[in-house]
């Protein structure tokens, strides 16, 4: 049975080599994926442990729990830590180190970076060890810095050049007067790291005598575990928590590999699709091959040959076209792997120098997709053929399916899809989170439930396109007939475009009504012309809305300050406003009361006031972050949206309270309107910071919109693998139609079809089962987009349902061609057969 199944796989090699290519399609993505993300989170690790080389133990601030009317802090590591922690036994050094935001200008006046990974510390002395100079000196003062070599080779910033940034708005310009090497992650992913000496370091980031941490050098010969054990009992306990740098590296390891888990389960769901679009396939190729040697099947039965025999000599056969599938995918897949990090660099990402990375489990992993998604597609068509009784197969009088058989199955696939759809429905009238289970769980039953009913729906759908058929003649009365000749295969064909569009489709309508919810968000709670923030959504100075307010042209400015605060033993946290402008600023719906803030008079989003059983008129306690209370009486209850919500309070009344005022943003209202002109007004009185934002209404959206475009266009790009798979199905489908119709073909030409009318025949077919195909899945994505958003729409109140009819269209036009395009080859095949051979073939 071995022999007979490698002389099968030998003698249809042309028509195996479709089913190794889908499997390998999916097999390279598979690998491509775990090699991809294994490389870049072995580099980033491998640059994240070496910054631990010049600590052992690091001592942090342990966050004190608010209690009573005191507000959570954090406490302060002092100089004094600093000089206890130097001073233990075992101890050889320690550095305090001073971190925050800090956004440089290239030599364009564009910032460095995304403004994430644009970061600033302190040097630690004349020499400090964690940051060898390979040019200049220590910076001292508040007008010298140190730039990193990456950052410095990518602008072309020396030692002596002067250089614009900022830490929190304000401009500065201090003068380079080194440059270092650093192992720094951020640094190495595309970022920037800027020095300056402490003093200078602590004052600009709010941090005046203080440090964010510790880092403590052991002795030669002390371990970090004895060295922590010191550090515990000299420091005190209740104020700072002490971690070893193995600690330190191997959290960091970790996070590194959990934050590349979400993108690599992100890939490895469209490689699945990939290959479950591609079990189709095989088991279309299988199922034919089997129709094809069902007699000599029947001789080996005859023979002595038992069932399971049978079905062994195709699984035989399955798992040397896994093998080679699964070998030339993993191959594939290295070198997608190396593509995607070259593509990373090409696109400016840059990540950290590293070997590709191609682990044992990528190995087995690959091996095993491959092999098992292959025998578990061909064991169906195996155990069909193995049950075939030998006088019935030799006679040929097994071939149609039963209606028995098709009766179970649309019974089956409508109870399946009424329990998605009942499911979903369910899912709709739940809240946020919690229906998103219910919803992914409806959302496969259904798919299930439509995929056993295609064969029934391929009837009715398809008889639709009768009358335009008709226009071709014979050839498309006779495409029509064959394409519901067989509706399981068509079912499977269709199925596999099917998955692909309703995943695109869906998606697409979540992304369109989504924009317009935040369009109608952003028009409806703003009336500010533009809303000024840091680009990296860190705090801003309040120099910021000062020299906002002395613009030309600003008629009204109101920085949005956050303070925690205690109220009724729980922790809130009031949003800070200038109660005078406030409400020129924006076009909130009052629910309660008037829209009034001042003085002790503060408004309250309707979530809030409903939390703490409040209504316009209520007073209530606040204790502020400094421990001062006071009362407040709610003026007005307001609609919130995810743009504005908390309690408002004036500014006059929180700012007193605040141990460093900082703003979450600046809002601003011009005489004239947004305009070009008036953006240049408010850069020029920012000193055109690289690190600022100035947005207007539109420009907030946009940016929210850019990432569902990019999430859109990255699905868009990974389902073109299924895609490219379901064409093959197409492809491998009418190539076995063409085969089984062979005689009919040979007929056709006799009586006076020409091979252009075969042609046309074949490609109709092709047309007809694509469209088939697409119009489900265009049907399925836009019901499952309706009733994401339903979910959506119990968190989001703007949320609004938009159908993208002109992407829709596009989709269905992308089934059309996949249906042109993979009927090339077949109709070829189709039009030169012999026909007095082809009139001759069993």
């Amino acid at each position: 049975m071995f022999r007979t199944a490698l002389r099968n796989v030998l003698a249809h090699k042309a028509r195996l080599l479709m089913t190794v290519l889908a499997v390998m399609l999916g097999v390279a993505f598979v690998s491509g994926t775990l090699v991809f993300t294994n490389t870049i989170s072995g580099a980033l690790q491998n640059s994240s442990a070496k910054g631990f080389d010049h600590v052992d133990v690091a001592v942090t601030p342990e966050f004190q729990e608010a209690e009573g009317d005191k507000v959570g802090e954090q406490p302060e590591l002092t100089q004094a830590l600093v000089e206890d922690s130097a001073s233990v036994p075992g101890a050889a050094s320690a550095i305090g180190v001073v971190s925050g935001f800090t956004a440089v200008a290239d030599k364009d006046g564009d910032l460095i970076g995304d403004g994430w990974s644009t970061k600033g510390g302190n040097y630690w002395g004349e020499k400090d060890p964690r940051y060898p100079l390979t040019d200049g000196r220590a910076p001292k003062g508040e007008g010298e810095i140190l730039i990193d070599s990456k950052t410095a080779g990518r602008t072309g910033y020396g030692v002596g050049d002067t250089v614009r940034m900022s830490v929190d708005g304000p401009v500065i310009t201090p003068k380079v007067v080194g440059v270092f090497t650093t192992d720094d992650g951020s640094v190495a992913a595309g970022g920037s790291l800027t020095l300056f000496d402490t003093a200078t370091a602590q004052k600009l980031f709010g941090k005046a005598g203080t440090y964010d941490e510790i880092d403590v050098k052991a002795k030669d010969g002390v371990t970090q575990a004895a060295l922590k054990a010191e550090l515990d009992k000299a420091l005190p306990k209740d104020l700072v928590e002490t971690t070893t740098a193995e600690k330190l590296a191997d959290d960091q390891a970790e996070a590194i590999a959990s934050s590349m888990s979400g993108m690599k389960q992100g890939l490895l769901v469209f490689a699945g699709i990939a290959l479950f679009v591609g079990t189709f396939i095989i088991a279309n190729t299988f199922t034919m091959l089997v129709a094809q040697r069902t007699k000599e099947l029947a001789l080996m039965r005859a023979v002595g040959a038992s069932r399971r025999q049978v079905t062994r000599s195709v699984l035989i056969e399955a798992f040397v076209v896994g093998v080679v599938a699964a070998v030339t995918g993993l191959l594939a897949g290295i070198g997608i792997g190396a593509g995607m990090r070259a593509l990373m660099s090409s696109m400016g990402e840059v990540v950290p120098d590293g070997p590709l990375v191609v682990s044992a489990g990528t190995v087995v992993a690959a091996l095993a997709v491959g092999v098992l998604v292959t025998m578990l597609a061909a064991w169906l068509p195996g155990r069909r053929a193995a049950k075939i009784p030998p006088v019935a197969a030799m006679s040929s009088v097994h071939a149609k399916a039963t209606t028995k058989s098709l009766v179970l199955r649309n019974t089956l696939g409508a109870l399946v899809s009424a329990a998605g759809i009942a499911v979903v429905l369910a899912a709709t009238t739940m809240g946020g989170s919690d229906g998103q289970a219910p919803m992914g769980l409806g959302a496969v039953l259904l798919i299930i439930g439509v995929f056993i009913l295609t064969p029934l729906l391929s009837r009715p759908l398809i008889a639709a396109a009768a009358p335009v058929l008709r226009l071709f003649g014979v050839s498309g009365k006779l495409a029509r007939q064959n394409s519901v000749r067989n509706p399981r295969r068509t079912a499977a064909t269709a199925s596999a475009l099917m998955i692909g569009l309703t995943l695109i489709t869906g998606m697409t309508v979540m992304a369109g009504s989504l924009q317009k919810s935040i369009d109608k968000m952003a028009s409806a709670a703003i009336e500010a012309d533009y809303v000024v923030s840091m680009a990296n959504g860190n705090w801003l100075s309040p120099d910021v809305s000062e020299k906002l307010a002395g613009a030309d042209g600003v008629t009204a400015v109101s920085p949005l300050r956050n303070s925690p605060a205690r109220i009724g033993g729980d922790t809130e946290y009031l949003t800070g406003v200038n109660g005078s402008t406030i409400g020129e600023l924006t076009d909130l719906k009052v629910e309660q009361g008037a829209f009034e803030v001042g003085g002790t008079e503060v408004v309250v989003d309707g979530d809030t006031a409903k939390e703490n059983g409040w209504k316009a008129g209520s007073a209530f306690t606040v204790a502020y972050e400094d421990g001062e209370k006071q009362r407040l009486t709610v003026a007005g209850v307001y609609e919130g949206n995810d743009m504005l919500r908390g309690i408002m309070v004036d500014n006059a009344v929180l700012t007193p309270h605040l141990t460093d005022p900082v703003d979450m943003q600046v809002m601003v209202k011009m005489s004239d309107g947004a305009s070009s002109a008036a953006k240049d007004s408010l850069q020029q009185a920012l000193d055109t910071n690289p690190a600022i934002k100035i947005q207007d209404k539109k420009d907030i959206s946009n940016e929210i919109a850019k990432m569902f475009t990019l999430m859109l266009n990255m699905l868009y790009g990974l389902l073109a693998m299924a895609v490219i798979v379901a064409v093959l199905g197409v492809i491998n489908t009418l190539a076995m139609s063409v085969f089984e119709r062979s005689q009919e073909i040979g007929m056709l030409r006799a009586i006076g079809l020409d091979r252009k009318g075969i042609k046309r025949m074949v490609r109709l077919e092709s047309l007809v089962i694509s469209l088939f195909g697409g119009v489900l899945g265009i049907g399925l994505g836009v019901f499952f987009g309706w009733a994401a958003g339903e979910l959506m729409g119990s968190t989001i109140a703007t949320y609004e349902l938009v159908l993208p009819w002109g992407r829709m269209g596009v989709f269905l036009l992308l089934a059309a061609v996949v249906g042109v395009l993979a009927a090339l080859w077949p109709a070829r095949r189709a039009a030169r057969l012999n026909m007095l051979q082809a009139i001759k073939a069993e």
